[in-house]
C-alpha cells in the first residue's frame, strides 16, 4: 500500500513517496510536489474532520462497526466537496 508522507520522511523507502526537498530544484521535481501536496490534502482533511466529529469520541459499539464509520466520515467529507 502506498504511503504519501511529508518531507520529513525522506529516504524512509519502501512503499513511502515523498517530495522532493531543497530550494533549487527542477521544474519536473516541483511539479511532482504540487500533484504530491493535491492527493496529501485529501487525507489531511478527512482526519481534520474526524477529529471534529464528535460521533467518534461517543460510540459504544463494537469495534467491527467503529471501523465501518470511522471510513465512512471520510467518503462523507470528499463527496460533499
Amino acid at each position: 500500500m502506498k504511503c504519501w508522507t511529508d518531507k520529513a520522511y525522506q529516504g524512509a523507502g519502501g512503499t513511502t513517496r515523498a517530495p522532493f526537498r531543497g530550494l533549487r530544484i527542477k521544474l519536473r521535481q516541483r511539479r511532482h510536489n504540487s500533484t504530491h501536496a493535491r492527493i496529501r490534502c485529501l487525507g489531511e482533511q478527512a482526519m481534520a474532520a474526524l477529529k471534529g466529529w464528535r460521533l467518534p469520541r461517543k460510540l459504544r459499539c463494537s469495534t467491527n462497526r467503529v471501523t465501518a464509520i470511522v471510513k465512512t466520515i471520510p467518503a462523507l467529507r470528499h463527496a460533499s466537496t
